[in-house]
This record gives C-alpha cells, sequence and structure tokens, in this order.
C-alpha cells in the first residue's frame, strides 16, 4: 500500500466502493523502434548527447517539409491489427496546436478524426485468473514532444524551477497513442485491470517487435483517466436513478511503471471520492505522480479537443492502406502473447504458480531462448529466477541487463549434467559470467573449477597398495615360520 502523505484526503477503498464505481481510460504512449524519426532521417537512439539528433525538419524551421516514415506506419497497422481493430483505407495527419517549449513548431503532428485504427479490443488477465475485456477506441500515429529539465527547484517540476533545458532529441520520435474506451464495471478490480492492460500492451508491443517498450526510459508510458460516479440504481441518500452519468475525471500523465499505474488510480479512486464526500466537485484536471509519496498533484486545467483547434496538415498527402496491404501485414503477426504463454506452460510442465513467477520476474522469453539453446525448463528457470533474479531485485536491473545469455544458461547446466560442473561449483562459474569474466567454460577453466574424474588412477593406486599389502604380509608369514620352534613337516 503506498505511504500517503498525513494531509492528503483520501478515502477508505472498501467503504467508497459501496457508493461509487469507478471508470478509468488508458491513453498509452508506444515509442516505436524505428531507425529515424517520424517525419525526417534523423535517428532515435536513446541517450544521445542532447540536441544531437535533430535537423530542420523535426526543429520545425521555416521551408522544411515533413516525409511519413513507411516503417511506423507499418508498424501502426500491425499493432491495430494485434488489438482487433479495423484499418482505415485512408487516414490523414492533423495538427495539434499547443504552445509549450517541448515543440518548437508550437504544434505536433498528429491524428485527429482519422486515425489509422480504431474499433478494437483487448484480452487481459487479472491476477486472479479471471479476464477482463478492454474496448480500444483507437490507435493513431504522431510525433513524440522533446524534453524538459526543468532546474532549480526541489521537485524537478516547473513550479519553483529557476530555469528549463529543452533536449529535441525525442521531438519527432514516430508514437502509437492507444486509447481506450471509459471502462466500467471493473470495481475494486479497477487498479488491477489498469495494470494488467499496460502489461499487456507492453508485452504485445515486444511480440510484435515494434518497440522495446521500456517504460523506465519513457518509451511506453501511461496516462490514466480515473473518475467516480454514484453506483447505479441510487444516489448517496439511496434515491433511485434512471441514469448515472459519468463523473469528472482526472488525467495523471507520463506514468512509467507498472506498479505506479496501479498505484496512480488506486490514490485517484480514494482521494476523489473524499473530495466528493467533502461536498466539493472534483475539477477536471491533470495530475502529476509521485512515486516517493505514492501521490498525485495538480497540474494544469485539463484540455478538451476543441481546445487544440485540430486541422489537417496541409504538407502530408493521407495514408493510404489497401486491403492487400494490410493483409500482407497480418500475415507478419506473431502468435499472441497469451496463447503463447498458455502453450510454453504445458510444453514446460509448470504450476500456475511457477509460471506466474516467471512472468512476473520478465524472464518468460530469456527461459524460451534458454530452452532453445539446449537447457531443460526447470534448468533454465532455477538459474534465471534464482542468483540473477536475486542480483538484479537488489539492484533494480533487468534480467537482461547483465552478461549472461541464454546460451550461457544452456553450457552451464550441460556442465553439471555431465558432471564437469558440481551444483556449487556452478555457482562460483556462475558469479564470474556475471562479471563479464567470459562464458562459463571460459570461467570455469580460468577459475581452475572442475570435477576431476580419478577412477583409473584411484584403480591403479587401490591396486598397487594391495599389491604391497599382499607382499609384506607374505613376507612376514614367511619370517614368521622360519621363528617358530619345534614346527614338523606334518604341520
Amino acid at each position: 500500500m503506498p505511504n500517503y502523505q498525513a494531509h492528503d484526503m483520501i478515502a477508505d477503498f472498501d467503504d467508497l466502493l459501496t457508493r461509487y464505481d469507478p471508470v478509468i481510460g488508458l491513453e498509452v504512449h508506444v515509442e516505436l523502434s524505428t531507425a529515424t524519426k517520424m517525419f525526417c532521417g534523423c535517428p532515435t537512439a536513446f541517450g544521445a548527447e542532447p540536441n544531437s539528433q535533430v535537423c530542420p525538419v523535426c526543429l520545425g524551421l521555416p521551408g522544411a517539409l515533413p516525409v511519413v516514415n513507411e516503417q511506423a506506419v507499418a508498424s501502426a497497422v500491425r499493432i491495430g491489427l494485434a488489438l482487433n481493430c479495423d484499418i482505415a483505407g485512408v487516414c490523414r495527419f492533423a495538427r495539434k496546436n499547443y504552445f509549450y517549449p517541448d515543440m518548437t513548431k508550437n504544434f505536433q503532428t498528429s491524428q485527429y478524426d482519422e486515425p489509422i485504427a480504431r474499433d478494437g479490443h483487448l484480452d487481459v488477465e487479472l491476477p486472479d485468473g479471471s479476464s477482463y475485456r478492454v474496448l480500444i477506441e483507437r490507435a493513431h500515429m504522431e510525433e513524440d514532444a522533446g524534453k524538459l529539465t526543468h532546474v532549480g527547484g526541489a521537485t524537478g517540476r516547473i513550479h519553483g524551477a529557476d530555469h528549463a533545458l529543452a533536449d529535441y532529441n525525442r521531438a519527432g520520435v514516430p508514437l502509437i497513442e492507444i486509447v481506450t474506451r471509459p471502462l466500467t464495471g471493473a470495481g475494486e478490480r479497477a487498479p488491477q485491470v489498469a495494470r494488467a492492460y499496460v502489461a499487456a500492451l507492453r508485452d504485445l508491443m515486444r511480440a510484435l517487435e515494434v518497440s522495446d517498450a521500456r517504460m523506465e526510459q519513457g518509451s511506453l508510458r501511461c496516462d490514466a483517466n480515473v473518475s467516480l460516479r454514484p453506483r447505479a440504481g441510487a444516489d448517496r441518500a439511496g434515491t433511485e436513478q434512471a441514469a448515472v452519468p459519468l463523473g469528472t475525471r482526472t488525467e495523471t500523465k507520463n506514468v512509467t511503471s507498472l506498479r505506479a499505474v496501479h498505484d496512480s488510480v488506486l490514490y485517484e479512486m480514494r482521494r476523489q471520492a473524499a473530495v466528493l464526500d467533502s461536498g466539493q466537485a472534483v475539477p477536471q484536471e491533470t495530475r502529476h505522480w509521485h512515486e516517493d509519496t505514492g501521490s498525485t498533484t495538480a497540474g494544469r486545467p485539463k484540455s478538451d479537443a476543441e481546445d487544440y483547434r485540430y486541422f489537417p496538415e496541409p504538407d502530408l498527402m493521407p495514408v493510404e492502406c489497401s486491403p492487400e496491404y494490410v493483409a500482407r501485414l497480418r500475415a507478419t503477426l506473431p502468435e499472441p502473447p497469451g496463447q503463447r504463454r498458455a502453450r510454453l506452460q504445458e510444453e514446460w510442465g509448470f504450476t500456475d504458480l511457477e509460471m506466474r513467477d516467471v512472468i512476473g520476474a520478465g524472464a518468460l522469453d530469456l527461459i524460451d531462448a534458454s530452452v532453445q539453446a539446449g537447457a531443460t525448463p526447470a534448468g533454465a528457470r532455477k538459474w534465471w529466477l534464482g542468483e540473477v533474479l536475486r542480483r538484479a531485485n537488489a539492484c533494480g536491473r533487468d534480467l537482461s541487463g547483465y552478461p549472461l545469455t541464454p546460451a550461457h544458461v544452456a553450457e552451464l547446466e550441460s556442465l553439471v549434467a555431465s558432471g564437469r560442473l558440481t551444483d556449487a561449483m556452478a555457482r562460483q562459474v556462475l558469479e564470474g559470467v556475471l562479471a563479464g569474466e567470459g562464458s562459463p567454460g571460459e570461467v570455469a577453466h580460468s577459475r581452475g573449477l572442475a570435477v576431476v574424474s580419478y577412477d583409473g588412477a584411484l584403480q591403479r593406486v587401490v591396486e598397487e597398495v594391495i599389491s604391497r599389502l599382499t607382499r609384506r604380509w607374505r613376507t612376514r608369514s614367511a619370517a614368521g615360520k622360519r621363528k617358530l620352534p619345534g614346527r614338523s613337516s606334518a604341520r
């Protein structure tokens, strides 16, 4: 449970559910892993020097004309198909006008009333094994904005800052924004549904290989809309109602972890219930999530679509997706992640609990690759979810952030199975591999770790000992016979 600040006005979670139905809507921004930006040839590599990946097009300089990234369009279509959406035969870009220094053009090139995909759904599995169908309203293409770093304040946000530094490397990076319809009927499971949906999207983007979906780097970000309405059938006074309208929503911006998605929805439900219980109205606004306090704070009044003054982008032609083009892309879709997990669990013989541990650790692909490299499922699970996971959890790293590869795991298990290493030796070898000393075989050799078989040598030693003991016994026996007096030949 988040550690809320003492001055926060929040309601009891179980109590609020007796009076209110939560309604959530999720807007997920996915950065596409294309080599170049959405409308120009600038590279998109993460972590480059500030403002080193810009050009007149993504800076919006006069006379610069955009050109649509073909690979980004193909990725958008594949995402739409994987989300069971209808793909538009023709769609257009629009200018979303707003004045903020993260876009030098003072507008964002996006899609408004003609998105590339609409009317889809995604079934997500909840922790208790049940499923919830999330309805997708639309998925549209747009460009990302730049990054502002606010300097001089205590929080790193604009309030209290002395100045801001602008990095436009991210401006123009291809984005797909996936917008759900209002999710109703989840009740107390609303925070779980939000988390499970974003997790399912992350897995889907990685399976499609259209994005690395690294939330910690911002390549997958969630805006969580939350509102409360009186429970259907009666208001707080118990008066029957024919229809209950949706409540006023807040939008918690740029949530960048699965836990934060869950906790921010939970917090907003409790905060809004307390506001409504006090007789006040919930203002429509953006909110900022604070990981350290587990709470949100007010941002700015939330803008509606008309505030952005959308109009068609005059410098870009409409994007056409013929049925033949869509069919070719549909044929490239991978096995859905949910079906793949069920198939692998059956093939590997894992229990539900073991499979949940694998998925929770983000080790599914690593174990699958290890099995493909020759490891047994149980062995691959043992090594990835043992020492490697312990180290990763201790320093907040991802399992794939180590020099250990699936081929290494298969090799390590083979060394143990062949008797060349004991389990204790294998753990020492693993330590060396994680330290970057080389492959398991190289580490075992350099550290002098090996089970040496002495069967032949031991047999020779035993035979030699027996031979010596036999000769010694015979010598002593013969000497004893010579010393004994009165011995007769009859005896």
